[in-house]
């Protein structure tokens, strides 16, 4: 007979469109739209140009920010501004001045009605055919006399990095003197994602319930000296076409399962699950294609004779959780990211634990590494300047605690108590309950 414990009999129930659907049913086909009900994204991002953008714009002390969209080599940051559906070459300036903010788009004419039916723009000037939209922007920013001018080309942001090169050349060449004036987009897509808005972070807060709940279900599915990992990264995948959510990130090592040495960043393989280990998940799903989590939960797989787990495995995880816990004590607006990694590993240190290569966390939100400070850097030679970031209301991050021992057969084996949590005005909270006990699994 197969126990798991602790036993963890999670009932998550969603309403959306004013259905209500259990995920602790049985194996079953979700209609992923009656499910998840209609995107909000595009209400969402609406919110986010008017009312987290001309902040961002302050923060990173430039005029005007100009994002030039066009077809099948489009600007990454192209739908988080209404440019995805960009045809021929499209202009969006973003800026504030002593009247406020505003948003102005030239938009080739076959793109331009659509464009302004999103509603996400104050103005959206239509541009003839053989008219330059790059023209028409170029002459609008020399009127306003703009003094600095952000565009999307970043050494250290791909999201910032969108201009290619001819396209710089041509701006350039019309701005003439003005050129001068430009500068990396660096910190004002850095000011702007890096800031979930309420409503985002109760999508992300079901994505991690999600997440976690599947790894649950997936540990009652192992049969030790039988199950492989590649068999529980398989359970999950499939929970994840029955309810229409996408992988958190690469489709190869989402999720990765892993029962023996360390692999790090890698795929779950055909590696049987023994008596003696300890067992890994690390899973993250993207819900509404926009939104993603990043959540692992560990096991540990008794002995025969064995009711719980082993003093120095337990000690490995109470290490691990503590880790976790005060990187979590630490996240307040104002802490910088290489901070809560030393919290993080002054506690590693005082507990045994082998040298962790990894950051204690990372921004989640868009992509499961996002915009952000790195919670990292604390043990390097030198500090990244992602680390370096202040820590802000609003940001969203995947965390870990670190343990790290050798095995018998010479390798390490890591545990990586990885959390979601938000950061509010007082200090960091849990999108969800964190893991507070290892799961034993016993034949």
């Amino acid at each position: 007979m197969k126990r798991l414990y602790p036993l963890l009999l999670v009932t998550l129930f969603f309403a959306c469109n004013d259905n209500t659907i259990s995920a602790d049913a049985e194996a079953q086909t979700i209609d992923p739209e009656m499910y998840w009900g209609e995107s909000p994204w595009p209400e969402i991002r609406k919110q986010r140009i008017n009312q987290l953008l001309p902040i961002a714009l302050k923060a990173a002390e430039v005029d005007c920010w100009l994002v030039i969209c066009r077809e099948n080599n489009n600007d990454p940051i192209a739908d988080h501004i209404g440019g995805e559906n960009a045809g021929g070459t499209a202009v969006f300036l973003f800026y504030n001045d002593e009247t406020g903010f505003h948003s102005k788009v030239f938009s080739p004419s076959g793109e331009a009605t659509a464009l302004g039916d999103l509603d996400i723009h104050d103005e959206v000037i239509s541009v003839e055919r053989g008219t330059s939209a790059v023209v028409m922007a170029v002459d609008f920013i020399k009127e306003k006399e703009f003094g600095i001018i952000a565009v999307n080309s970043s050494e250290s942001n791909a999201m910032a990095d969108g201009l290619s090169y001819s396209q710089r050349q041509n701006l350039e060449e019309l701005l003439g003197d003005y050129s001068d004036r430009l500068v990396p987009s660096t910190e004002v897509v850095y000011e702007w994602l890096s800031i979930k808005l309420p409503e985002e972070v109760e999508i992300l807060r079901k994505a991690a319930q999600l997440t976690a709940d599947w790894q649950i279900e997936a540990y009652k599915e192992v049969v030790p000296g039988t199950s492989t990992d590649a068999d529980i990264a398989k359970f999950l995948k499939q929970k994840m076409a029955e309810y229409g959510v996408k992988n958190g990130w690469a489709p190869d090592q989402n999720p990765n399962v892993n029962s023996g040495v360390d692999r790090g960043h890698s795929h779950a393989t055909d590696k049987v699950i023994m008596p003696g280990d300890v067992i890994q998940i690390d899973f993250g799903i993207k819900v509404y294609d926009r939104w993603v989590s990043d959540i692992q939960r560990f096991a540990y797989v008794l002995k025969d004779g064995e009711t719980e787990a082993p003093k120095d495995i337990l000690h490995y995880w109470e290490s691990a959780k503590a880790g976790n816990r005060v990187a979590l004590a630490t996240m307040k607006p104002g802490a910088k990211g290489v901070d809560v990694d030393r919290a993080q590993r002054v506690l590693m240190k005082e507990a045994g634990s082998d040298y962790v290569m990894w950051s204690t966390g990372h921004p989640v939100g868009y992509v499961a590494h996002d915009v952000g400070p790195n919670l990292g850097g604390s043990q390097a030679s030198h500090v990244r300047p992602a680390s370096e970031k202040l820590i802000k209301e609003g940001m969203t991050f995947a965390f870990d605690g670190f343990h790290a021992w050798k095995l018998e057969d010479g390798g390490t084996k890591t545990i990586s108590v990885e959390e979601m949590a938000v950061v509010k005005e007082n200090g960091a909270e849990y999108l969800i309950a964190p893991q507070e006990d290892l799961i034993l699994i016993s034949n």
